[in-house]
């Protein structure tokens, strides 16, 4: 699927064929009731969905201005919003009768997702994550080890989220016989689609969740983005609606630095990893592993250009103060990713009426990022 001039299939004809024999999966088992049933049984009892929308009562006060909700993605087995997605592909390479799963991970949330799967299915799992995530990231590292999945170190590049997808394409363009369960909305179609798909969920929670609780439906909503699964999941609820929608990248050091992830406002068009989007030319650089990603998803890149959501970005010291905040104020420990989502709603509060809300997507716990933190 293309969104406008974005998107679309940049890959050798070899990974066209592979990518066709999914998308044809993906369409048949999308609109397959028995296939929905059991992913909607394994969000609800594997992983705990729906998540809850929580009114951050404190940071309200703190923020002033609109009501400010968490949609607590945090909570979710394996502690982020990629479980939602590493489910639903699963369960399409079940389908697809693929015995080995590829992965890619940054921040290594989706790898442990990934590993979790793989585990419950019984399925060969493979990850790859570059050098330098793997020492940011050590915990899930762990973790992915300790439920079987064989993590490569990727050692070309910065050692970053975007050489390990470089990695992960090259193997599955080596082995035919693989799956690559995608982490984020990026890649060559129908990958976009399909992780907006397993994370729309997401979005129609949060709005059925605020009209049992305010009855009406946000002014706002605001979601972090590196490649932009979480955000577009959360966003797909919304788009027909008159609500205003922000998406937050990484700033790193400051867009003035050169040192930071700000594809939209700082990038040109291009194509990497399949993709036609918006590209930076620089490597990208972020506090958080997850923002470190030198682009987005082809629907970013359309909502950008077309105006319907709002795209800045948050600098790693907001996120880190907004990271403290939550913990101090509300007794949660976020994601460093999150955090910059929780200091742009902390930032746009005030531009709201007291009677308004505001949903945050937080889309990880992080305990992931302490290392991180207590070295700062």
């Amino acid at each position: 699927m293309n969104y406008g001039e974005f998107g679309g299939q940049y890959v050798p004809q070899a990974l066209q064929l592979r990518l066709k024999e999914i998308e044809e999966a993906f369409l048949k088992c999308k609109d397959d009731e028995a296939f929905i049933n059991e992913y909607l049984y394994y969000l609800k009892n594997f992983v705990g969905r729906p998540s809850p929308l929580y009114y951050a009562e404190n940071l309200t006060k703190y923020a002033g201005g609109a009501k400010l909700y968490l949609k607590r993605e945090d909570l979710n087995h394996t502690g982020a919003h990629k479980i939602n997605n590493a489910v639903g592909q699963i369960l399409l390479a079940r389908r697809m009768k693929k015995e080995h799963v590829i992965a890619e991970t940054g921040a290594g949330s989706h790898g442990v997702a990934t590993a979790t799967v793989c585990a419950l299915f019984d399925m060969k799992c493979t990850i790859f994550m570059g050098i330098e995530d793997i020492q940011r990231q050590s915990a899930n590292v762990s973790r992915m080890k300790l439920l079987g999945a064989n993590v490569v170190a990727v050692t070309r590049g910065s050692g970053t989220l975007k050489d390990a997808v470089d990695e992960a394409f090259d193997f599955l363009a080596d082995h035919p016989d693989v799956f690559y369960l995608i982490g984020s909305a990026v890649g060559p179609a129908p990958y976009p689609e399909m992780v907006k798909f397993f994370q729309k969920v997401i979005g129609e929670e949060a709005k059925e969740q605020l009209f049992e609780q305010e009855h009406t439906l946000p002014k706002a909503i605001v979601a972090c983005l590196g490649g932009g699964s979480n955000s577009i999941g959360l966003f797909s609820a919304f788009i027909n609606d008159d609500v205003k929608i922000y998406g937050v990248e990484g700033a790193g050091k400051g867009i003035e630095s050169g040192q930071h992830a700000s594809a939209l406002s700082n990038g040109q068009i291009g194509v990497m990893h399949g993709m036609k989007t918006y590209i930076m030319e620089k490597e990208a650089y972020s506090i958080s592993a997850g923002l470190d990603y030198p682009g987005v998803g082809p629907e970013h890149a359309h909502l950008y250009q077309t105006q319907r959501v709002h795209y800045d970005s948050i600098t790693d010291e907001e996120a880190v103060e907004a990271f403290k905040l939550l913990c101090r104020l509300e007794g949660i420990i976020p994601a460093l990713e999150s955090s910059h989502a929780v200091s742009y709603g902390i930032k746009i509060a005030k531009q709201f009426k007291s009677e308004d809300c505001i949903i945050i997507n937080l889309s990880g716990r992080g305990d992931k990022d302490m290392d991180t933190i207590l070295k700062l």
